[in-house]
């Protein structure tokens, strides 16, 4: 199925028919695939909702650069216009970070929250990051001086160089959104978020440290942190049945 508004056409599924409605939001460059195995389980009790990004699965990007304050919006009409109330959101990576928004800043109605390896919390750079992202910089410029037939090339060796493993893989129409996501610091929205919160974290995750789940546990007013030992950053993916049985005995909690 597709939703369309403004310049989005965004591809979504729906599963099952229970009462409760869950909401699906999966990370960055993940499509509603990954989360397979927990649709299946979920779609006997509940109606399950999720989504591929615009740029991701079946859903086009659009001719314009967007922020994670775009993604928050897009999420929050999409569930006004096909009137999922109250829903539970389980959210992967970026997608906790719309989470956060959409709890912490726009005050949706929530029923509860699952977290899984969440981002939104921004890290200092290191000395050596620093210094590589300033060599990155002044590189840059030299290139938009040197002629046309040849700085295209250029370019794209530098971001080989020198660009993230995420960065690389992206398309060049998707870099400059994906900048502006992982420089906005989402900390402040925390401690403005109310519904009950599981945040379940692997312990060895390197994307987002398991400090982040701390810091999260810290700052939402009612947040529970599980940590999977010997797990990622996709804890959910590694350990699928122990992750479904922990999201399914802390929605029958809290029924």
């Amino acid at each position: 199925m597709n939703f369309i508004i403004n310049d989005f056409n965004i591809y979504y599924e729906k599963y099952g028919n229970g009462k409760t409605n869950i909401v699906i939001l999966p990370g960055w460059g993940e499509t509603r695939h990954t989360f397979d195995q927990l649709i299946n389980t979920l779609k006997n009790d509940f109606t399950v909702y999720i989504l591929d990004y615009p740029g991701f699965g079946n859903s086009k990007f659009p001719n314009r650069d967007l922020d994670i304050y775009d993604y928050a919006n897009l999420i929050k009409d999409f569930l006004m216009i096909n009137s999922i109330e109250n829903p539970i959101l389980i959210g992967h990576s970026f997608g906790g970070r719309i989470i956060i928004l959409l709890t912490g800043l726009y005050k949706i109605n929530i029923k509860k929250i699952i977290l899984i390896d969440a981002a939104g919390i921004k890290h200092k750079k290191r000395f050596l990051a620093r210094i590589k992202q300033r060599i990155y910089k002044m590189l840059k410029k030299i290139g938009f001086i040197l002629p046309k037939k040849v700085r295209h090339c250029y370019l794209d060796k530098l971001i080989k160089i020198f660009g993230s493993s995420d960065y690389k893989t992206l398309n060049p129409n998707i870099r400059n959104t994906f900048i502006k996501i992982i420089n906005e610091d989402l900390h402040p929205y925390l401690k403005n978020i109310n519904p009950s919160t599981l945040l379940i974290w692997g312990k060895n995750d390197q994307d987002t440290p398991l400090n982040d789940g701390y810091i999260m546990e810290k700052e939402i007013e009612d947040a529970g942190l599980i940590i999977i030992p010997n797990a990622g950053h996709f804890s959910y993916l590694e350990y699928p049945k122990y992750v479904t049985k922990i999201i399914l005995e802390f929605i029958k909690l809290y029924k």
